[in-house]
């Protein structure tokens, strides 16, 4: 990795839905909330579409972030193109980095280009008329053979990273476009700036991806932990699939919270029930970058409606501020976190239920130990790769690991020493 872009190793994701963040819905709003954020850890903040939205067919009152109407023109709901640059400067003087979404693969209806360029989409064989994205009826899909609407396409990136002076980009459904074209995207816009690529799309289901993207989601681990805790699965299970991840290159995204999954499938309390902050914890400490969602550190329980009005329900009091804080801070200044440190399983008593792993960069050491049932489990440490004085992460306590190799876990508890 470019050494420029060193940060990218040691940052977490946090996800801004505007529309929903605050009553007001507005840049100006939001950045009431960067101290709070800062404080919590927070180190990149990813915001959903700030582009103007598509009123044809749109779904809703408000319609969808990513259903654009001009790639280039902010969308009045949240202010201005200067508030967005305001906004943008203010979070980078607090030492946050900016990336937005990219939405390349489809438009609205009355995009511009609709337009001014038609034969820039491809077009439904059996009626003539833009061709619908695949199962969305309010968005239509663009033709990535047009070497024009390509260029087009890449001028409006740089009018992003030109105009307001962004960190990064995350592309929406970046699977659904040919890989070439992020490529080329890539090669002009980095000539600009080191920017962060982030992709939708999971590195085993296209792994070729990774060649050109710095990160990626972990879909595949997300579907499986919701089908382990529902479906009672065996541990293995998880394992196959955590063993899948490691053998591929790249920096992978942990969540347990989006704005798709929240919206459509459920808030991660629906989904993980008590393993939701078992979850989190793995998330944040596994080999990658964590993602957390607006709300989370409330924690939410609501699911947020997607082309209406639904505002976070804020309080005085973030029940799981300092939890996220713990582990976001950790991850971000600890070096034996950063994504491109070594990670070794570690063999126990209990490795049927148990995950135990140790994170390790230099003399840096982080031991994890992750319960994955519902029952406590006492289990014993018969590696012996470990050694020294921990201390635990959470509790004001220390223990010397060549003496104390015996831990006991509540049911979907978790512990993590740090050396």
């Amino acid at each position: 990795m470019n050494l420029k872009k060193d940060w990218i190793l040691h940052t977490n994701v946090y996800e801004v839905n505007l529309r929903q963040y605050t009553p007001e819905g507005t840049f100006a709003a939001f950045a009431t909330h960067l101290p709070r954020l800062k404080d919590m850890g927070v180190e990149t903040l990813w915001f959903m579409p700030v582009t103007a939205i598509s009123q044809k067919n749109k779904k809703g009152s408000m319609g969808s972030y990513y259903a654009c109407s001009d790639y280039t023109t902010i969308n009045p709901e949240f202010g201005s193109l200067q508030d967005f640059k305001k906004l943008v400067r203010q979070a980078q003087s607090m030492n946050f980095r900016v990336i937005i979404d990219w939405v390349a693969n489809h438009t609205g209806w009355d995009h511009v280009w609709t337009e001014q360029h038609p034969e820039w989409y491809k077009k439904d064989e059996n009626t003539g008329e833009f061709k619908k994205a695949s199962g969305m009826d309010d968005i239509i899909e663009l033709d990535f053979s047009n070497k024009e609407m390509r260029l087009a396409m890449i001028e409006a990136m740089k009018f992003w990273v030109r105009e307001t002076g962004i960190d990064g980009f995350r592309c929406d459904l970046a699977f659904w476009v040919e890989l070439g074209f992020w490529v080329e995207a890539k090669t002009a816009l980095d000539s600009l700036k080191d920017l962060f690529w982030l992709a939708e799309a999971d590195p085993i289901d296209h792994p070729d991806y990774m060649t050109v993207f710095d990160a990626a989601y972990t879909w595949m681990w997300m579907h499986r932990t919701e089908e382990f805790y529902k479906k009672n699965l065996p541990l293995q299970e998880l394992l196959s699939v955590l063993d899948r991840y490691q053998q591929l290159s790249g920096i992978k995204l942990w969540f347990t919270a989006n704005h798709d999954e929240n919206s459509w499938n459920g808030t991660e309390y629906e989904k993980y029930g008590e393993a939701a902050a078992l979850l989190a914890v793995f998330s944040c400490t596994w080999q990658g970058v964590p993602l957390v969602y607006s709300g989370q550190e409330l924690p939410n329980h609501k699911r947020l409606q997607f082309f209406e009005k639904d505002v976070i329900e804020w309080r005085n009091d973030h029940d799981l501020h300092g939890f996220y804080k713990t582990l976001l801070q950790l991850h971000s200044t600890y070096a034996a976190l950063r994504a491109d440190s070594k990670l070794f399983r570690i063999h126990t008593s209990g490795d049927e239920k148990v995950l135990t792993y140790l994170r390790k960069k230099d003399d840096q050491e982080v031991l994890v130990m992750l319960n994955f049932s519902a029952e406590p489990v006492r289990i014993e440490l018969f590696d012996q790769r470990l050694g020294g004085t921990f201390k635990n992460l959470f509790k004001n306590e220390e223990v010397n690991v060549n003496e104390q190799r015996r831990f006991e876990l509540a049911g979907w508890g978790y512990l993590i020493y740090v050396k």
